[in-house]
């Protein structure tokens, strides 16, 4: 439930437009999404051999401490709690109570009001323990996979196709691989997600053989949803109207079930988004709470509460944060700037297999990476080029995100000498 709710956010509501508008072809949308599909897939393969093997809270950034030093895991973690996760939080905030107005009538500081209410009602839950937050996310991932099961069964049972055969499979005219590279962006967004389990490994019951199971099986799930949902798109719509609208959801919803069509997508958002909000108010903490272990983080936040067993200070912190962000208003474009490094920590992590097989031959791996080593070399390679391409379309964003990561160096090592003056105090 964790690795399907976190991946099926807003993205496969929100970013078939942009997809349409780069790829005006069905077959080359179709086949974008089923790339995404694979990459998704090979991530998936590689990083549940991580999970089953290192088991640990903090997940991504343990295996990046331990493969190459504490410096690329606190960057991580750096880079996550300031940006990463946070910021995604507030835009997901900002997606659901935008929404919301859909029902109620919102000002433009209700809508921020309304984002702020539900950021303190998800750190309530999962103040209260993993098993409150979990069955919280686990509902709101049923809900959702319903509400897209409905939108796939009922628009080819009810629906009247829209549109003319699958074809040309390539559009002619234009730039094909920029094309396909401006919709890989879109897709690699709505396929992210399946490593937040990785953050609760630490807590799960059996983790050595669930992990794996939950982080394959769950993208499989999502893999096949998307798939299917963007047939029905294309089955419905004809690609001019898909790359026009900002609801394409809403409006294949309207082919089959009329004006309630846009209630009924409209509710599946607010679902959708909401419950991976909670999600992500409940796995990232956990990177938080690592790092302080590790001395490079706030003590505080390293603080287990004595009943609920949750890093309680690292839950308040990282959603006090997201509330900053949210009433500065001016995240947004902070996003963009750090947004594509996480896709580097994504290479890095996925590359540790290879590292570790090297460095730790003897260790028990109670799952092996299928298809290794071409599908781990697969994922490190086109989540590479995806940052190289950054770099060399937007060279000013992706500068101004590494120099936003780089800031994290020197904070590194003021932590790192203030643990060590604390041990010699302690001492």
């Amino acid at each position: 439930m964790i690795v399907i709710g976190s991946i099926i956010g807003a993205g496969i509501f929100m970013t078939p437009s942009s997809i349409a508008r780069a790829l005006p072809s069905p077959g080359l949308i179709l086949f974008v999404w089923g790339l995404g599909g694979v990459m998704a897939l090979c991530g998936a393969l590689t990083y549940a051999e991580l999970g089953a093997m290192m088991p640990e809270a903090g997940g991504v950034y343990v295996y990046l401490v331990k493969a190459y030093g504490g410096l690329w895991g606190f960057l991580y973690g750096w880079a996550y709690f300031l940006v990463v996760n946070t910021g995604g939080l507030a835009a997901i905030a900002l997606v659901y109570a935008s929404y919301l107005g859909y029902f109620v009538h919102l000002s433009a500081v209700g809508v921020k009001l309304a984002a702020i209410a539900g950021i303190i009602f998800l750190t309530g839950v999962n103040y209260f323990g993993v098993k409150m937050g979990g069955a919280f996310a686990s509902l709101f991932t049923v809900l959702k996979v319903i509400a897209i099961a409905g939108l796939i069964g009922l628009g080819f049972f009810l629906g009247k196709p829209g549109m003319t055969p699958f074809t040309p499979l390539i559009p002619p005219g234009g730039h094909i691989a920029t094309s396909l590279t401006l919709a890989m962006v879109g897709v690699l967004w709505a396929y992210g997600g399946w490593q937040h389990a990785t953050f609760l490994a630490g807590e799960a019951m059996e983790p050595r053989r669930s992990l794996p199971i939950a982080i394959i099986s769950g993208t499989l799930i999502v893999i096949v949803a998307y798939m299917l949902v963007n047939v029905v798109y294309l089955y419905l719509l004809p690609v001019s109207q898909i790359a026009s609208t900002t609801r394409v959801a809403a409006d294949t919803a309207e082919r089959f079930l009329g004006p309630a069509g846009g209630t009924m997508i409209s509710l599946a958002i607010i679902v959708s988004t909401f419950g991976t909000a909670g999600i992500y108010t409940l796995s990232a903490p956990r990177i938080y709470y690592a790092m302080a272990e590790d001395g490079v983080f706030f003590k505080k936040v390293a603080y287990v509460h004595p009943k609920y067993r949750t890093p309680t200070y690292a839950i308040m912190f990282q959603s006090a944060w997201v509330i900053v962000l949210l009433m500065s208003g001016n995240f947004l474009q902070l996003i963009t700037y750090a947004i594509f490094a996480d896709w580097i920590f994504f290479a890095l992590t996925a590359a540790s297999v290879l590292v570790f097989r090297k460095k730790l031959p003897g260790i028990d791996r109670p799952y092996r990476t299928l298809g290794y080593p071409y599908t781990t070399l697969f994922f490190v390679i086109v989540a590479s080029l995806f940052v190289v391409n950054t770099v060399v379309s937007a060279p000013l964003q992706s500068l101004a995100g590494l120099a936003f990561i780089s800031l994290g160096v020197p904070v590194y090592y003021y932590w790192k000498q203030k643990s060590a003056a604390s041990d010699l105090d302690g001492a």
